[in-house]
C-alpha cells in the first residue's frame, strides 16, 4: 500500500495547480500582499510576525457584506485531511471588515481589505491556503486567494543557466538546484521532500514530480533534468496608466467617453529577437500620479491593448501577468480584427505600472506559450522560485519547510 501511495505522490501536480482569482464580473484587482509589499511572493513565515493582505475592489456602487474560509491544502492544492481545527484558531465564515469607498474618482467602487492573521483568525501549521470570498446567501465563492506558509528548515541553493541539454546560448534556460537538510531531520529524502519550481510565478508551466539526480552527504542534487529547462521567453512588455489626462509611459492617447476615461496603448508588434528591459517579471503596482491613498483615488480606465500579427491557429491567444492572476480566463483572451491585422482585447484597469505579455495556448492545452508572440532567447532576465514541501510517512498534510527564488540575469 505504501509504494502505490509513493507513486500518485510523485506524480505531477499540474491537474491541480491553484492560482488566486474572481469568478464575477464585479470584483477587480485581486492581490495578494506579504507585508503590503506589492512586489512579495505569495509566501509567509508562520512564526515570523509576517502577515498577508488580501485586497480587492468591488465595482458595485453599494457596500456588500462579504465573508471568507480559510482551507488547508496539499502540496497539489487539493484540500488537506486536516479539520479545521488542527491548522487554524479561531471560526471560518468571519465577515470582511476591511472597507473603504472610492474618493475623487468618477468611476466609483468600494475597497476591500483582508489581512491574516487578525484577531480572529491565526494559523498553526505550514503549508498551502487557500481563502475562499463569499457574498452572504451565495454558496458559490466570488473570489479565491492562494498563498503560502512556511518554515524555512531545509536550506535551497538555485542555478539558472542558458548552456541547456537542449540548446546552448539559444531559446531555453535550465535550472539546477540543491536541497540541504542538515539540520532537518528527514527519514526518506528521496521520497518525503517534493520540490516545485516556478517561472516568474507562473502556474500553467510549473514542474513537480522531480526526483533527484543524485544524492550527497544529507543534500538531493537537481540538475541536467530536462522537465526543468524552460522556454526563455523574452522580457515583459511594461506600460503605465497614472493620469486619466496625459498618456504616460507607452499611452498613446488618453480620451474620456462618457462614463468612463479610455488609455490607449501603443500598438505592439510581434517579437522576432530580444528586446531588454528593466521589468519587473509580470508584477503590477497600483498607484496614481500623485502617489498618494493609491488604493481609494485611482480611476479605473478602460484600456485597450493590440497586438499587430498574423492570427495564429490551432488556438488563442491571452494577455498575461499578474494583473490577469495568471490564468486563461474568457476576459483577457485575444480577438483577431480581420480588418486590422491585429488581436485586440479592453479591460477596466486600476491606474497603476503594469508588465504583460501575450501567451498562445494550443487547443487541448492548459500551458502557454511565448515563442509564437513574444520570442523565446538566453537573455531574458527571470525569476525561478523552489518551493520544498515535506511529507512524513504517515502524516496528513504537506509542510512547506523551504522556499528560495533567484533572479536570472542572462549575461548581464
Amino acid at each position: 500500500m505504501k509504494k502505490i501511495l509513493l507513486l500518485l505522490w510523485l506524480c505531477p501536480l499540474l491537474l491541480h495547480a491553484q492560482q488566486s482569482g474572481v469568478f464575477v464580473n464585479n470584483l477587480k484587482s485581486l492581490r495578494v500582499l506579504v507585508n503590503g509589499l506589492w512586489d512579495s511572493e505569495p509566501v509567509m513565515l508562520l512564526h515570523g510576525g509576517q502577515y498577508v493582505d488580501i485586497v480587492f475592489d468591488d465595482m458595485q456602487h453599494a457596500y456588500v457584506r462579504r465573508t471568507y474560509t480559510i482551507t488547508h491544502c496539499n502540496a497539489d492544492w487539493t484540500q488537506s485531511e486536516l479539520l479545521e481545527s488542527e491548522y487554524m484558531d479561531g471560526f471560518n465564515g468571519q465577515p470582511i471588515d476591511g472597507y473603504e469607498p472610492s474618493l475623487s474618482s468618477s468611476s466609483i467602487y468600494n475597497h476591500y481589505s483582508l489581512r491574516i492573521p487578525n484577531e480572529d483568525v491565526r494559523l498553526k501549521v505550514t503549508g498551502n491556503y487557500r481563502v475562499d470570498i463569499f457574498e452572504d446567501g451565495d454558496p458559490e465563492p466570488v473570489a479565491t486567494a492562494c498563498f503560502s506558509v512556511m518554515e524555512q528548515h531545509v536550506g535551497i541553493d538555485i542555478t539558472v543557466s542558458s548552456n541547456t541539454d537542449i540548446d546552448t546560448y539559444k531559446n531555453h534556460q535550465q535550472v539546477s538546484f540543491n536541497v540541504n537538510y542538515s539540520t532537518y531531520h528527514v527519514n526518506h529524502p528521496e521520497q518525503e521532500l517534493l520540490p516545485v519550481v516556478l517561472q516568474n510565478r507562473r502556474w500553467d508551466n510549473h514542474v513537480s514530480g522531480l526526483r533527484p539526480t543524485y544524492l550527497q552527504v544529507s543534500t538531493l542534487i537537481f540538475n541536467h533534468n530536462r522537465s526543468l529547462i524552460f522556454p526563455a521567453g523574452n522580457e515583459y512588455r511594461r506600460m503605465e496608466i497614472l493620469d486619466e489626462y496625459v498618456p504616460t509611459m507607452r499611452v498613446e492617447s488618453v480620451q474620456y467617453e462618457a462614463p468612463n476615461y479610455h488609455a490607449y496603448i501603443m500598438t505592439d508588434e510581434q517579437r522576432t529577437h530580444y528586446i531588454y528591459d528593466q521589468d519587473q517579471d509580470g508584477r503590477y503596482v497600483v498607484r496614481n500620479g500623485d502617489n498618494v491613498d493609491n488604493e481609494t483615488e485611482s480611476e479605473y480606465i478602460i484600456t485597450h491593448f493590440r497586438l499587430e500579427m498574423p492570427q495564429l491557429s490551432g488556438g488563442e491567444l491571452y494577455l498575461h501577468g499578474d494583473l490577469t492572476n495568471g490564468r486563461f480566463s474568457e476576459e483577457y483572451r485575444m480577438e483577431y480584427n480581420l480588418m486590422e491585422h491585429a488581436y485586440e482585447l479592453v479591460i477596466p484597469l486600476k491606474q497603476g505600472s503594469y508588465n504583460y505579455q501575450y501567451l498562445f495556448v494550443p487547443d487541448g492545452s492548459t500551458v502557454g506559450s511565448t515563442s509564437e508572440t513574444e520570442g523565446d532567447f538566453y537573455q531574458t532576465e527571470n525569476e525561478y522560485s523552489v518551493y520544498v514541501y515535506h511529507r512524513p510517512f504517515g502524516e496528513r498534510y504537506d509542510h512547506l519547510v523551504g522556499f528560495n527564488k533567484i533572479k536570472y540575469l542572462g549575461n548581464k
